[in-house]
Formats: structure tokens, C-alpha cells, sequence
């Protein structure tokens, strides 16, 4: 029987890469990922020489069959993304899917685990966590106000991630809905988790929004919202 590996890989700082994760990067046959230019980086940073193919949102239905084929050929092989755990706001779910449709359990999946910016976000939100929301990404254009909407009435707190091209947009959004179910909201912002240009802000959304306009807009945002 083959695997199909879910690997985890490092969200910033490449010691945060485990070393089971190492260990099934050197031994599978061949490593999916979201961007091979990234994964080759970090491959070569641990000097790990392995056949990596290119899988991600955009990939094309021939491209599931010929990564099934190769499983149904007794391939072992490591699904990782950019930044991360696969599956988890990207396509890898989407694969597992079709695998484990297609494929009649004769290929085991199998997790290995590690850093999220999902839970790297909830563990220093300073919020109680035993309970909250996971929304991904906002909608770019249709249903926004919908998503806003839930994460302002959510009893839990809500996690949502955002690109810097629109966290102003989104936080402002976020705001003007808030005001309107009279809501007061704490929010925690971070940006560029475990890199060297970490920050993070903590507050009000308007005070939140007044840090990041004076700093720099750059990187990817985890954004944890909740009701005062």
C-alpha cells in the first residue's frame, strides 16, 4: 500500500520544520507542492535532492490522475504547501478526496504534523480558545458583508486570514458592520508570524488600523475577532 504524506512545513522560521516532517521528505518518492520555486528553497536548505511536481489550486484534472496513477504504482509521496499545513485553506483537501474516491483505501493517508498560522494566531490571541471559528479568507467581492456578518455575531472567537492588498479594506469593513449590530470588538493582527518582521496588534479595530497604516503593509495577516 502506498502514502500519500500531509506535511507540515515551517509558516516562516525553517526551525520550526519537525523532524519526523525531514524524515519523510528524504525517504518519499517524489514531493507535491503548491509552488515547487518555494519548496525547492527549503529543500535545499536542509540539502534534500527529491523530484518535486507542482500541485495547486489551479491544476488541471489530468494532473489529479497522473498523481494518482503514480500512488496506484506503489509511489509514496509528501503533499506539503507554501507555508504551513496542507489542506487547510488550500486544495489539498480537494485531493484527498479524489484519492480517497478513487482509489478504493488503497493508498493511506497519513498526517504529520506542525506549524499553522491558524493555531500559531489562537495561541497568543490571549482570548479563551477551547472554543472558536475558522472562516479562511474573506470573499473578494461577492457575500463580504455575509462573512463580516458572521464573524461579527459569532459567540466564538473567529480567525480569518487576509492579504496585505486588502487588510485595510477588510478591517474597515469589519468595523462599519460592527457599528451597525453595535458591537465592540477586540481584534489581534498578525503579520508575518515567525519571521524576522513579526508584529503583532492588539486592541480596537480602529486602533489596530492605525498601527498597521504607520508600519508596513507587507506580508500575509491572521486576523482573531471577538466580541467584548
Amino acid at each position: 500500500m502506498s502514502r500519500l504524506y500531509i506535511v507540515a512545513t515551517p509558516i516562516g522560521n525553517l526551525g520550526d520544520i519537525s523532524l519526523r516532517a525531514l524524515d519523510v521528505l528524504k525517504k518519499v518518492n517524489l514531493i507535491l507542492a503548491e509552488d515547487t520555486r518555494v519548496t525547492s528553497k527549503l529543500l535545499s536548505h536542509f540539502n534534500i535532492k527529491k523530484t518535486v511536481l507542482s500541485y495547486h489550486q489551479h491544476s488541471r484534472a489530468s494532473q489529479i490522475e497522473r498523481i494518482i496513477d503514480l500512488l496506484n504504482k506503489g509511489n509514496d509521496i509528501a503533499l506539503v504547501c507554501d507555508a504551513g499545513t496542507p489542506g487547510i485553506s488550500d486544495p489539498g483537501n480537494e485531493l484527498i478526496e479524489k484519492i480517497c474516491k478513487e482509489t478504493s483505501g488503497n493508498v493511506e493517508i497519513v498526517p504529520c504534523p506542525g506549524p499553522s498560522t491558524v493555531t500559531t494566531a489562537a495561541s497568543i490571541s490571549g482570548f479563551r480558545m477551547d472554543k472558536f471559528l475558522f472562516l479562511g479568507f474573506p470573499p473578494h467581492k461577492r457575500k463580504r458583508k455575509k462573512f463580516f456578518e458572521q464573524v461579527v455575531k459569532s459567540e466564538y472567537p473567529v480567525i480569518f486570514y487576509e492579504s496585505p492588498y486588502r487588510i485595510i479594506k477588510s478591517l474597515e469593513e469589519l468595523s462599519d458592520i460592527a457599528k451597525g449590530f453595535q458591537k465592540k470588538l477586540k481584534v489581534v493582527v498578525c503579520r508575518e508570524l515567525t519571521k524576522k518582521f513579526e508584529t503583532v496588534y492588539r486592541g480596537d479595530i480602529a486602533s489596530a488600523l492605525k498601527k498597521i497604516r504607520e508600519g508596513k503593509i507587507k506580508g500575509e495577516f491572521v486576523i482573531v475577532v471577538k466580541n467584548n
